[in-house]
């Protein structure tokens, strides 16, 4: 068994369960953690830490494609050992996400969903049944 990070930590970030985690296991992408499942010792101090209820053991239903995503982003993501400053986050509530190669700010939405992909290029989350245009034809947000 292992533990991992689920849905719920995307665009959280506490990041209180780092502190606790005796093996280092932890890694960060820009707008959530995983759990290296080869580290971990499941040991589950990091589980009462999350405010969220992020952190769930593999051996619940429903969570493979979670586990599979900690597994290939723990190999890339930059592994992260001390707890760091949450991101600021704006009044509306939404953090900022600014793509590497524009000036303009990308609103996200966070969507609960059965069939979760991520995008190959900038590592964000996708929805494949529900994504859609933000704009619409008239360059109005929808």
């Amino acid at each position: 068994m292992t533990f991992v990070v689920n849905e719920s930590c995307i665009r959280c970030k506490i990041m209180d369960c780092v502190d606790v985690c005796p093996v280092d296991c932890f890694y960060e992408g820009e707008n959530m953690l995983v759990i290296h499942p080869d580290e971990c010792i499941d040991c589950g101090v990091c589980v009462p830490e999350c405010p969220v209820d992020a952190i769930k053991p593999d051996t619940e239903p429903g969570l493979e494609k979670w586990l599979s995503l900690n597994a290939e982003y723990a190999k890339s993501w930059p592994n992260i050992m001390v707890k760091k400053a949450p991101r600021p986050i704006l009044r509306s509530g939404r953090g900022n996400r600014t793509s590497s190669n524009t000036s303009h700010q990308i609103p996200a939405r966070v969507i609960e969903a059965d069939k979760v992909n991520v995008h190959p290029v900038c590592d964000v989350l996708l929805v494949a049944s529900q994504c859609h245009s933000l704009r619409s034809k008239s360059g109005e947000r929808s």
